[in-house]
């Protein structure tokens, strides 16, 4: 076909085709549409370098934009576009240069390459796309729609982050949060200290107002039916919206247990994030399971059906549920160290890879798993916290025995020993390995991953 003076084969035809869908213009240039052919291959180089500049150098910025609704929004919409675009491309490309005088088999093929690289380059566009649309309604979904403060911290030196670990079951009524970890983050260093409750925690002090008017001596639940214990007093909330008026429905467990957790800890309570345990299976299936070394067996099931063996092994989400679990021939402080370990397992083996071919399953289970009162507008801010968080050291205190009797607990002490933790200076500890922490102790380890079958996941 003769196009701008130019003859091209079939052979030629189809070279020329297939270095437009890789340079754009490519085509255009070899026909003599020069001014053409340098805009679109400019066009090109530009959308590469902001895309090579944005990965390697602005990463933080990239991830603070990647939790935002509109942007999100946004970009499922550019990417959509840049696919229909390129496509455009590929299919003028071919009609500048397809020959002429060929038979209509030849030319069918060519038109079949044609289309299958349309195909090509847009499928994963489309996907990409698709992604951006589902990321932006699991944020919607998790965090909601408030908006944060103008200045994001108010003017506090740290931000309070209270991480529950909700036990939900077919044979439990409610949720149960048998884990309670308050996260200290300094917003200038990223210095974390980590304050963990047990469960099992009693004569529970609770704020002014109707909830201490209803149990001034401590929080006592519901005798005999209930042990009284603070891993009840979410739900308890929940079902007497009378102590907690100010609340609206689904926001009374986790305001009151946040206004406790301050008093009890002598610190404010910004926020909360709830991961439920059934709804955290769910999350581990989608990933394809967890490894994790345990030390000794682990009862598994209702009704002590068998145990998890001990050793290296990979846990489907309900086995690792029931590591999480399981309370038989162990007691509340060994379950919370599994808890955690289990954590960390998920978090280090969870793969971008893996993230990306299960990233449909993974949303739908993370919008069941998890609730959070954080405001989506906050999320940036806490993605450049994080940044913060991964250079500093993280220090954890655990109130557990012998360090605190659960039964009667001394909630003066608790506070003394928060004031001190936070006076602390910090410093830099060697990049060694150390044993495993006694749960009385405060320890500080690096921010670093784990490698493999580090201590972050060998549970006991």
């Amino acid at each position: 076909m003769a196009i701008g003076g130019r003859r091209f084969d079939w052979a030629a035809s189809i070279v020329l085709t297939l270095g437009s869908a890789v340079f754009w213009g490519l085509a255009h240039l070899a026909t003599w549409r020069r001014t053409t052919g340098l805009l679109l291959l400019g066009a090109e180089t530009f959308l590469v370098l902001t895309g090579y500049l944005l990965v390697t150098r602005f990463q933080m910025r990239l991830l603070a934009l990647a939790v935002q609704p509109g942007w999100l929004t946004a970009l499922s919409i550019g990417l959509l576009v840049l696919g229909a675009a390129w496509a455009a491309i590929i299919i003028r490309s071919y009609t500048l240069v397809r020959p002429a005088g060929r038979s209509g088999r030849a030319r069918a093929a060519g038109a079949v390459l044609a289309g299958l690289l349309c195909v090509a380059v847009m499928t994963p566009l489309a996907y990409a796309a698709r992604m951006a649309h589902v990321s932006r309604d699991l944020v919607l979904s998790i965090f909601g729609t408030g908006t944060a403060p103008t200045g994001p911290w108010e003017g506090e030196r740290r931000v309070n982050v209270l991480l529950l670990g909700g036990d939900s079951a077919p044979n439990r009524y409610g949720v149960r949060t048998d884990s309670i970890t308050l996260a200290t983050i300094d917003v200038r260093t990223g210095r974390t200290v980590l304050f963990g409750l047990p469960r099992n925690l009693q004569r529970i002090p609770l704020p002014e107002g109707p909830a201490r008017d209803r149990f001034p001596y401590g929080f006592t639940g519901d005798p005999p039916a209930s042990p009284g214990i603070i891993n009840e007093l979410f739900q308890y909330a929940e079902d007497h919206p009378e102590i907690v008026p100010h609340a609206p429905a689904g926001s009374r467990g986790p305001t009151l247990l946040k206004e406790t957790v301050a008093g009890i800890l002598g610190l404010p309570v910004h926020y909360y994030a709830l991961v439920d345990m059934k709804g955290f299976a769910a999350l581990i299936d989608a990933i394809g399971g967890v490894t994790v070394t345990v030390k000794s067996p682990i009862v598994y099931g209702r009704q002590h059906e068998g145990y998890i063996p001990a050793g290296t092994r990979k846990l489907s989400g309900e086995a690792a549920l029931w590591f999480g679990r399981s309370r038989t021939d162990s007691d509340d402080y060994s379950r919370m160290s599994r808890q955690k370990c289990l954590l960390h397992a998920v978090a280090r083996q969870a793969d971008p890879a893996t993230l990306l071919r299960s990233f449909d399953r993974l949303a739908g289970a993370a919008e069941q798993a998890v609730s959070s009162d954080i405001p989506p507008s906050l999320l940036p801010h806490l993605i450049e916290l994080s940044g913060k968080v991964r250079g500093s050291h993280i220090t954890s205190l655990q109130f557990v025995p012998p360090l605190i009797n659960t039964a009667d607990p001394d909630y003066d002490l608790i506070r003394r020993k928060v004031t001190e933790t936070l006076s602390k200076p910090h410093h830099t500890p060697r990049p060694t390995a150390s044993p495993t922490p006694t749960p009385t102790a405060t320890t500080t380890a690096t921010a670093a991953p784990p490698g493999p079958l580090s201590l972050d996941t060998t549970c006991e």
